[in-house]
């Protein structure tokens, strides 16, 4: 990509991948972006488990009704934890690690989704944060916060048309009421 601003505008969330396995340098490169990825007094509270097989991949699409489907059909998922006791701001961390593969992800020409895991239930009301926490052996003490999927893109979206934006959500110097009534 030549710029990032052409990078956002083409990014989107996918949820439908081919069945063409991810490079292994490709992985490293999305993994290497999370790592790269800022965080609260230099904390780095997040650690990432990267999934390839089909079989445990499906197990983890368990974990909440409809949104997590994506999983099971991915090339990799990356579970994204989070130490609580390490930053007051971890979700945050968690987040900008997530976003960074995504920018990543789609420099390469790979797509990719976030799926919410905190604060989500399975289908018959179970955690689904206690799904994946089983499924990989995560450790108590951590958050899984997300579930990141990637692979190549079986489906087409349009880019973002600039002139869509909503420019009325931005304020300049101070919050201006008449924007939002």
């Amino acid at each position: 990509m030549e710029n990032l601003r052409d990078l956002l505008l083409i990014r989107h969330s996918i949820r439908r991948y081919t069945d063409k396995p991810i490079d292994a340098e490709h992985v490293k490169t999305i993994l290497e972006a999370g790592l790269l990825a800022p965080s609260s007094k230099n904390a780095r509270s997040w650690q990432f488990v990267a999934v390839e097989n089909p079989d445990v991949l499906a197990r983890l699409a368990e974990c909440k009704p409809n949104y997590a489907a994506s999983v099971k059909n991915a090339r990799l998922a990356v579970v994204i934890c989070t130490d609580p006791t390490l930053s007051e701001a971890y979700i945050e961390d968690a987040t900008v690690a997530g976003t960074l593969m995504h920018l990543q992800a789609a420099d390469l020409g790979i797509g990719s989704c976030w799926v919410q895991v905190r604060g989500r239930f399975a289908a018959d009301g179970e955690p689904s944060e206690n799904i994946v926490r089983e499924t990989l052996g995560i450790p108590d003490d951590m958050v899984v916060e997300c579930i990141m999927t990637f692979g190549y893109p079986d489906e087409t979206r349009r880019p973002v048309n600039p002139e869509k934006l909503l420019w009325e959500k931005v304020h300049i110097g101070a919050w201006n009421q008449a924007q939002v009534d």
